[in-house]
């Protein structure tokens, strides 16, 4: 037989395989991995998404966390799961774009190691301090800084996290400097700085959201493109003239790099299936974020561009890897 005819041959029967693959997935529960604690903005937009994703696939979508490292224990686990589509992971903007460049080896490859299937969510910044915190806007919580260097604490979600690097942009930008305190998880750092063992967390809206509402913690700035409606008196950071920091970020979901194109394809139907649920959406709004489907092709390019963005403001900041 034809050497070209035995090729195209065991292609199509590897096309037919693939796709029957994809027609009887799921038969069993999925696992979703959280590289961060119960409780922060990853958590949240998960069990958001994952509960109706379930309902969606016909199987339970099972939230493991596995928090560690700004969220590279979690990242480096789903990585070496089997790519059978029964092991997902929230590929976010800390773990899979700023995690990456800030530490000088990582166990994982945010674009080699995974495969994008779609962004959830892209969720405001916001700078949040305990309600003793003697200022009440951003001059005035930059003047308080600058007199005090030292002084007083942010916590993060890790080192090397998103909220950590922010923490750092953001003394960058204003000459000011304060003591990072690493927690496994934004939601530690939130008690802590409830409590006034910490001062200031720069977050993001939905694991801050209540806390905010109950007057436990106080909105100084938002990284939006406009204000936020649950947020009206909140100046955006570009309003306050740090246009650096007035980045929202981006929460979405892949899977261990060689999953099948046509599960990944399907999960990605799926996905825009639950984004479109007046439910979901409503979720998701009321936690301040802002449903963001995407193609598979457009969420890797926007996680291979924000991996070149946050390579730039490590090399700007003259940040000193992490071992």
């Amino acid at each position: 037989m034809n050497k070209h005819i035995i090729a195209t041959t065991l292609l199509a029967g590897l096309s037919l395989a693939s796709g029957a693959h994809a027609s009887a997935y799921p038969d069993k529960p999925i696992k979703l991995i959280v590289p961060y604690a119960a409780g922060g903005t990853t958590d949240i937009i998960a069990r958001i998404v994952g509960t109706r994703l379930g309902a969606v696939l016909k199987q339970p979508v099972v939230v493991e966390n596995r928090p560690g490292a700004g969220g590279a224990v979690g990242s480096a686990y789903a990585a070496k799961q089997p790519a059978d589509g029964y092991t997902l992971v929230m590929e976010v903007e800390s773990s899979h774009a700023v995690n990456p460049n800030v530490y000088a080896k990582t166990a994982y490859d945010p674009v080699s190691d995974f495969e994008p299937i779609s962004n959830l969510a892209d969720v405001p910044n916001v700078l949040v301090v305990n309600p003793a915190f003697p200022a009440s806007d951003l001059p005035a919580f930059i003047k308080l800084l600058k007199a005090n260097p030292g002084k007083y604490s942010f916590g993060s979600s890790g080192n090397g996290g998103l909220s950590h690097m922010n923490g750092e942009l953001f003394m960058n930008e204003t000459g000011t400097r304060m003591l990072h305190v690493p927690y496994k998880g934004l939601g530690p750092a939130l008690n802590d700085a409830v409590a006034g063992q910490i001062q200031v967390v720069f977050d993001n809206i939905p694991s801050s959201s209540s806390l905010i509402q109950g007057n436990r913690l106080r909105p100084v700035a938002v990284a939006a493109g406009k204000r936020l409606k649950v947020l009206p008196n909140v100046p955006t950071y570009a309003e306050a003239g740090l246009p650096a920091m007035n980045n929202p970020s981006w929460f979405g979901l892949g899977a261990p790099a060689g999953t099948p194109a046509a599960i990944l394809d399907k999960l990605n139907d799926a996905v825009r299936q639950v984004l479109a649920d007046p439910e979901v959406v409503t979720a998701i709004e009321k936690q301040g974020a802002i449903p963001a489907p995407m193609t598979r092709k457009a969420f890797a390019e926007l996680i291979r561009g924000q991996n070149a963005h946050w390579k730039k403001v490590v090399e700007d900041i003259h940040f000193t890897k992490l071992q």
